[in-house]
């Protein structure tokens, strides 16, 4: 198993989203541009990136959706999640435990990852819905691309 990115470890990220949402729920199109947006979050007007920004990471979101459900997974099995059934589709949110879950980590990153998760859940997911958010995050990609590359030519 990889220790970064692994269901494990973005399971944490999308159990402390789930928690700041409470009792909102997400769906997995949502959970996965905003775990995107949580991690580089200094490239959309937020607090600084937690992860350093690398030329190919709009490609993070294709790998992401299938670890982000196998960790989606884990967390119901742990009872810190649940399914829920709504006229959109199905969606994911923190069972009541979640929250207390995620309080109880002191590591400074998980610190980190909650001050991010406010700032994502509140001000970012405010003003833009999922499908936006991954077309900005492919299209921000694919201009640091292009630049980059113009750069070596």
């Amino acid at each position: 198993m990889t220790p970064l990115n692994s269901p494990l470890e973005v399971g944490v990220r999308a159990l402390v989203l789930l928690a700041e949402s409470h009792p909102e729920p997400m769906d997995l199109a949502q959970l996965v541009a905003l775990d995107h947006v949580l991690l580089h979050s200094g490239e959309f007007d937020g607090p600084p990136s937690l992860h350093p920004d690398l030329p190919a990471r709009a490609g993070e979101l294709g790998r992401k959706r299938a670890v982000l459900e196998e960790a989606l997974l884990v967390l119901i099995r742990a009872g810190l999640a649940g399914v829920v059934d709504r006229s959109e589709g199905l969606m994911y949110a923190a069972t009541d435990r979640g929250p207390v879950f995620v309080d109880v980590l002191e590591a400074p990153y998980a610190e980190s990852l909650r001050e991010r998760a406010e700032w994502v859940v509140h001000d970012f997911a405010a003003r833009a819905d999922a499908r936006a958010a991954t077309q900005e995050i492919v299209s921000r990609a694919a201009a640091h691309l292009a630049r980059g590359e113009a750069g070596h030519g």
